[in-house]
């Protein structure tokens, strides 16, 4: 049987890029560029609460570090490195193969190497730390508290059918082969949008990634810059599969399903033109779905500017706190 070592030599050790210290050490070394910040995140995934133990391990490691990588890109970073931490039950090797070949995989596709990280056995289940780095240049980060009363509010690619296959997989909603293929790939190959969160400097005022529902998410947006807004539901872009639903889970989908990773953010309206050009640079899909305003409260209106009553809620690691 391999040891912790030789497991960590075999699926976690990849050649360290040209001044990067990685996986070998006490510590991982990297630079950061003159007149640039670090910006730095941490994720803990957990069976039964983030993930279902069944889920394909290569969906697992490529959302692992997807999650992180999403919020390097609500803040216009650029990734360096990450570290990763596992706390395995068992020692399963082609399922560590698997969970190693997504991650990697993703981390090439981002030029953010695996350079350092811990792995330990655990008791029950199977838990995943992983914790990003990134560069972004002083003073150009995406902050949430930067909006401004009168910007546009966009949303990055499209909601609800990330929500949709989670309640699929959980027995919430009844069985539907169809509809859960038609929208698994967004709940567990989520794609960051880092390239449309770089190319956002200097056009957007602020931004978050859409990791616990648009309107939570949205939320802390307008609670840091200490604002309102007013969203109009029939701009907001619904993944197909979705937009079949009746109206009630279908908004409770796109207003309140988490699990998007996709970016919500504010720009100056005059910018619209640079924010499209932004966009289609990062070969991202970007909508305009509403406004902020210097009132504080979040409405959405329907199509005849109405507001709409009960609103879903995002998601809490803790509701009964």
């Amino acid at each position: 049987m391999a040891s912790e070592f030789e497991l960590i030599a075999r699926y976690f050790t990849r050649t360290a890029p040209v001044g990067l210290l990685g996986v070998g050490d006490d510590c991982a070394l990297f630079p950061v560029p003159a007149g640039e910040q670090v910006a730095t995140s941490t994720d803990l995934l957990l069976e039964g609460r983030h993930f279902f133990p069944d889920v394909d391990p290569r969906a697992l490691g490529h959302k692992s570090l997807a999650v992180n990588l999403s919020d390097l890109a609500a803040m216009g970073a650029r990734p360096i490195g990450c570290v990763l931490g596992l706390a395995l039950p068992r020692l399963d090797e082609p399922w560590l193969a698997a969970f190693a070949e997504g991650f990697h995989a993703l981390a090439a596709a981002h030029g953010c190497p695996l350079i350092g990280g811990d792995t330990t056995r655990s008791a029950h289940d199977l838990a995943i730390s992983v914790t990003v780095f990134g560069a972004v240049p002083a003073g150009q980060a995406l902050r949430r508290d930067a909006a401004q009363a009168g910007d546009d509010i966009w949303v990055s690619g499209e909601l609800g059918a990330a929500d949709v296959a989670y309640r699929l997989l959980d027995g919430k909603y009844p069985a539907n082969d169809a509809l859960l293929a038609a929208t698994r790939a967004a709940l567990e190959w989520p794609q960051p949008q880092v390239a449309l969160g770089m190319a956002l400097r200097g056009i957007a005022h602020a931004a978050v990634d859409l990791s616990d529902g648009l309107l939570q998410d949205l939320g802390h947006i307008l609670a840091a810059s200490r604002l309102g807004a007013s969203l109009e539901v029939d701009r907001l872009p619904v993944a197909a599969a979705v937009a079949a639903l009746d109206d009630a889970p279908r908004r409770r989908a796109v207003l309140g399903g988490g699990d998007v990773y996709q970016l919500c953010f504010t720009a100056p309206a005059a910018q619209r033109e640079a924010v499209q050009a932004a966009a289609s640079a990062a070969s991202a899909q970007v909508t305009r779905v509403g406004r902020t305003l210097a009132q504080p409260g979040l409405q959405v209106l329907d199509g005849q500017g109405r507001p709409l009553a009960d609103l879903p809620g995002g998601f809490d690691h803790f509701p009964d706190a």
